[in-house]
């Protein structure tokens, strides 16, 4: 999905990023993330999606260069990722329960930013081309288990990435009990809350400004 503008909007519209972090195309966070983009699309957004396993991202080497620069010294896709972190005014991550935690390819572009954990706190520079305080996120979860406290490993990881890129603000969507493809779209009312909560992040930016 590409940048869209709603016809008469104006050019300070609210844009919206939505980050696909399922291995499985089509599957259930991938439906919820289309709906939840929708949603933002119809209250005027320019809404982008990115799939991670589109790109090549290597895991983090913990070899601290970005200590003195405040860049990572990795030359692979997230190169391409970073500046989209930075310059929307929501971001959406959706990510599948994976062993009790985010699944690995939201584990490994989470970790990728060390770089910003290194300009925030050890270079003190700006991370965010946008103010914080007019930035909202959403974290659209799914978990095949209906065990008790399913997503309650996940959500520090979703805090801390959100943090990292000026994101202190976010609301959480999850589901369990969906493993198989498709099966979001048997519980009753789970599209349309993605929906919402899509709508929600841009009014959310709206009123900040």
């Amino acid at each position: 999905m590409e940048l869209r503008k709603a016809k008469g909007e104006e050019v300070c519209q609210v844009k919206v990023l939505g980050i696909s972090s399922s291995p499985r195309k089509g599957g259930n966070t991938d439906i919820l993330l289309d709906n939840a983009l929708e949603g933002a699309r119809l209250q005027g957004a320019d809404v982008k999606k990115i799939r991670l396993i589109d790109f090549e991202i290597n895991p983090c080497k913990a070899c601290d260069a970005c200590f003195k620069t405040g860049e990572c010294v990795q030359q692979d896709g997230m190169r391409q990722i970073y500046p989209l972190l930075v310059s929307f005014d929501g971001i959406i991550l959706a990510a599948p329960i994976f062993s009790m935690g985010l699944c690995g390819q939201a584990k490994v572009m989470i970790d990728r930013l060390q770089c910003f954990w290194a300009r925030k706190n050890i270079l003190k520079i700006e991370v965010a081309g946008v103010s914080e305080a007019k930035r909202r996120g959403l974290f659209i979860s799914t978990a095949g288990s209906n065990i008790k406290g399913v997503f309650d490993a996940a959500i520090p990881t979703v805090r801390y990435f959100f943090a990292m890129i000026d994101i202190h603000d976010f609301e959480v969507l999850t589901f369990s009990g969906v493993d198989e493809m498709g099966a979001i779209l048997r519980i009753p009312g789970a599209l349309e809350k993605a929906r919402e909560a899509g709508e929600k992040i841009v009014r959310d930016v709206r009123d900040l400004r």
